[in-house]
C-alpha cells in the first residue's frame, strides 16, 4: 500500500468526504427524477420514457 505519512488521517477523511458528497449528489438526482416523473404523470403527461413518440 502507498505510504501517506503524517497527513494519512487528512487523506483518508478527504476521500471519504468525496465520496459521500458524490452520493449525496447522485441520490438526490435519482430522487428529484423520481418526483418530477410523478409529478408530469399527475399532470397527464401520457409518455412512457419513449422519446421517439
Amino acid at each position: 500500500m502507498i505510504a501517506l505519512g503524517a497527513h494519512a488521517e487528512f487523506i483518508i477523511a478527504a476521500y471519504v468526504g468525496v465520496f459521500a458528497g458524490l452520493a449525496g449528489l447522485v441520490g438526490w438526482t435519482v430522487f428529484a427524477a423520481r418526483q418530477t416523473k410523478r409529478r408530469l404523470e399527475e399532470l397527464g403527461d401520457a409518455r412512457t420514457g419513449n422519446p421517439a413518440q
